[in-house]
């Protein structure tokens, strides 16, 4: 594909992007993709931490690797990078005269750790009055754990994903991306919508503090309102559902296929497709109620009936009848799967440095009839745009 014009609703704002990692970079993707103009600074030399999270290593066009690591790419197109030393002098100097210019700032310092540069939000607030500076952190500026460090894994644990998350007699068990990471970027990214929103109103700019300890467990759900219904401990059910049974994953006669009843009637739809009707009249399964409360019975039921045909004949009859399944894939499944191709979830940018001119990255998943994604920039080398950088945001020449 063609790099793409930038017809977003965000064309126009400025992002002056301070973070790495996941959780910032992320959210200021998600920005730069609605068309903001995202200055992503990074520490010369080094950059983004991420740049070194490999291998896979993305190849130049002489096919040897690059510092650019396929888990740095993943949240950091649509920017340009610009290296800047805030312990200098100079280069404090110069993110004031970049801040002059911005709309927002994002950051994820430990707590107080842009203090020392002069770079708080307290230090900038009356400089920079319509200023929306964005601190995500790993516990939030208040509370005693304020001032420690956050990482994903560390957060999944603190904040009970991960008690959740495993099969019951085993160990429990992280979820296999950075979700606390991503999910605290997609709070991060509605609170800058928001402040932006306010801002256009009143003229004024407000300091957004994002933790991913709060984050995690905003998105425990409908397991976290269960507990403070009852305030008894749930137990891991690996791929079981605490609310509604049958649904998790169950054997084929050749592979594991999902089956996720949603009602009583989809219930007796299946028992139908299963040619076990009497299961649907049993008082035990009647009801979803009575389902939960004798799962353990069921459940080794329905895998013996499963158990007797392929995947393809079940997923084909339950469709048919309306009960929701599917397959389980792996990745090699997803991005050939002609729904997903339709849809088009694998992005090829073009990429002057990359072996082959191009890229291939996850696209965003919004649909937007009238302001839609873009994606105009490939991720950034270190340092790639510091002069493009300084002429538009500053008139230097």
């Amino acid at each position: 594909m063609q790099a793409q014009t930038n017809k977003g609703a965000l064309t126009g704002i400025r992002v002056l992007d301070l973070s790495r990692i996941l959780a910032g970079p992320s959210a200021t993707q998600l920005l730069g993709d609605l068309g903001a103009d995202v200055i992503k600074v990074e520490r010369p030399e080094e950059g983004d931490d991420t740049r070194k999270w490999g291998p896979p290593y993305i190849a130049d066009t002489q096919g040897t690797p690059t510092r650019e690591s396929a888990y740095y790419l993943a949240a950091n197109r649509n920017k340009r990078s610009i290296a800047i030393d805030i312990a200098s002098e100079d280069g404090r100097q110069l993110i004031h005269q970049l801040l002059a210019k911005a709309d927002v700032l994002v950051e994820n310092y430990k707590a107080g750790g842009l203090a020392k540069y002069g770079l708080s939000y307290a230090q900038l607030r009356a400089q920079y009055p319509r200023l929306i500076y964005c601190s995500i952190t790993g516990f939030g500026h208040t509370g005693p754990y304020a001032s420690r460090p956050g990482y994903d894994f560390l957060i999944q644990g603190m904040g009970g994903i991960m008690s959740l998350t495993g099969v019951p007699d085993g160990e429990p068990m992280k979820v296999g991306v950075g979700i606390a990471d991503v999910m605290t970027g997609m709070y991060a990214t509605v609170g800058m919508l928001a402040a932006l929103q306010h801002r256009d109103k009143t003229g004024e700019g407000q300091h957004i503090d994002i933790s991913l300890l709060d984050s995690q467990i905003a998105w425990l759900v409908n397991a976290g309102t269960n507990y403070l219904a009852e305030r008894q401990l749930p137990t891991r059910l690996g791929n079981g559902h605490p609310n509604i049974v049958p649904y998790q994953v169950f054997p084929t006669a050749d592979a594991p296929m999902i089956l996720a009843v949603g009602n009583d009637a989809q219930f007796r739809r299946f028992c139908q497709v299963a040619d076990t009707e009497a299961l649907a009249d049993d008082q035990r399964f009647a009801t979803n109620v009575q389902r939960i409360a004798h799962r353990e019975v069921l459940c080794p039921q329905i895998s013996e009936l499963l158990r007797t045909r392929p995947r393809s004949h079940w997923l084909q009859a339950l469709e048919q009848a309306g009960v929701p399944c599917g397959p389980v894939n792996d990745l090699e499944d997803v991005f050939n799967d002609p729904h997903v191709i339709a849809r088009g979830a694998e992005l090829r940018m073009p990429c002057e440095w990359a072996q082959g001119g191009e890229i291939r990255l996850l696209a965003n998943p919004l649909k937007m009839s009238a302001t839609p994604p873009s994606y105009r920039r490939p991720p950034p080398r270190l340092n790639e745009h510091a002069q493009s950088v300084l002429d538009d945001w500053l008139g230097e020449h």
